[in-house]
């Protein structure tokens, strides 16, 4: 009998094992950038700008904002993601569309 005939499938799901009072983190920013083999989702902090960051950020351009999390994913494990987010985004709409939320980006 071959390997593939011996092989059984096994069906189970897989939940977050997390600890109570675990780390959350907060993030309103995230850059993406890709290799041909993952991709990764840098999530920053941005905060409101003072006047004299304003200012310095005009000049050059730039506004720095403290890196939270670096996740690299797979290539393969992206469309999975996209297609997950797309489904809570339009549960989302679904159930809070009474309460006028901006659908527009903040950044």
């Amino acid at each position: 009998m071959s390997d593939q005939s011996e092989r059984k499938q096994i069906n189970f799901t897989i939940v977050p094992d997390e600890q109570p009072g675990g780390p959350r983190i907060y993030a309103n920013f995230c850059s993406i950038a890709h290799t041909p083999f993952d991709f990764t989702l840098t999530f920053c902090e941005v905060m409101p700008l003072s006047d004299k960051e304003v200012r310095e950020a005009e000049a050059q351009h730039v506004v720095r904002a403290p890196v939270r999390a670096r996740v690299v994913v797979p290539v393969q494990f992206v469309p999975n993601l996209i297609t997950a987010l797309q489904e809570h985004m339009r549960v989302f709409a679904e159930s809070y569309s009474n309460v006028g939320w901006n659908k527009e980006p903040i950044h």
